[in-house]
């Protein structure tokens, strides 16, 4: 595959920061799709592909995807690649159903899902635990977790705050950031929400205006707005994803249908997002490259 120069790096960098701002077609402007050695096709040269890739899904993966698709223009500018942020299971059935060429999960695929469709791991991503930024509540447990949500602790007193009833603000249902947060709390299906709000910005809003909630969202969408609670004395950073010491972290994954060959430009997209080649890019959005 062709490698990244610094020069072309840099230049890629300072383009993240705009590219990930970008809302519902965040990842559509630029990207392309790139030949690799790994591809099956590997005669082919990098930079003479042309086309579109279709992703979407997973809203948590936005600024991965936008610095994905910045750095593999660099590579084959000929291609585009589109990105449609619809949550996590949307762009698995996305996948499935062969309207997405690549679905886009911030979970790990179902037993019954990988039925028609791989997944492969490109980033990690801590699940950081927010509150507001008056808060005096720094560090919680898993079990305080599921006592909290699940409406058993009510009142932020129980867990070393001030007094007042806990507004808990969550994803909506089919949300991967949801999905991972609730099966590793063990709090599937069972949490007492105030707010189910569909995207992650949105979480991180309703925890920033209300000194009572307390929410969830990926670690590469919190800024300094809200403030991050430890878990268990270990805060959600890369290294501690990375270490697996960082208890509320999942996957970062791509999805593709097992009965279709992905188109060449595709195939390369994907294995320039799996390379070594891609984990600056991937950390710069914030999330915790797999390999590199």
């Amino acid at each position: 595959m062709k490698k990244i120069t610094r020069r072309s790096f840099l230049a890629v960098c300072g383009t993240v920061a705009a590219a990930a701002a970008l809302t519902a077609c965040g990842g559509s402007a630029s990207s392309a799709a790139a030949s690799t050695a790994s591809s099956a096709a590997g005669s082919t040269a990098a930079g003479t592909l042309s086309g579109n890739v279709a992703t979407g899904g997973s809203t948590s993966m936005k600024n991965v995807i936008a610095a994905l698709t910045e750095g593999f223009a660099e590579v084959e500018p000929g291609v585009t690649v589109s990105y449609d942020p619809t949550g996590s299971g949307a762009g698995i059935t996305g996948a499935t159903d062969k309207t997405l060429d690549i679905g886009l999960s911030s979970r790990a695929l179902k037993d019954d899902e990988k039925n028609d469709v791989d997944g492969t791991t490109v980033a990690l991503d801590g699940i950081a635990i927010i509150v507001n930024k008056d808060s005096k509540v720094a560090d919680l447990t898993v079990d305080q977790l599921k006592q909290m949500f699940t409406g058993e602790i009510t009142n932020w007193s129980e867990v070393g705050g001030d007094d007042g009833e806990i507004v808990l603000i969550g994803r909506e249902a089919g949300s991967g950031t949801r999905d991972g947060f609730e099966s590793i709390v063990d709090v599937k299906d069972s949490c007492k929400y105030a707010q189910e709000l569909t995207a992650t910005g949105a979480v991180i809003s309703a925890v920033e205006a209300n000194p009572l909630a307390i929410g969830y969202a990926s670690l590469s969408a919190v800024g300094d707005t809200v403030a991050m609670v430890t878990v268990e004395g270990v805060e959600c950073s890369e290294a501690t994803v990375k270490d697996g010491s960082y208890k509320i972290q999942r996957p970062f994954v791509f999805v593709t249908n097992k009965s279709v060959a992905l188109s060449e430009q595709a195939q390369a997209f994907m294995d320039f997002a799996a390379s070594k080649d891609a984990a600056d890019l991937i950390r710069t959005a914030g999330a915790v490259p797999v390999n590199e």
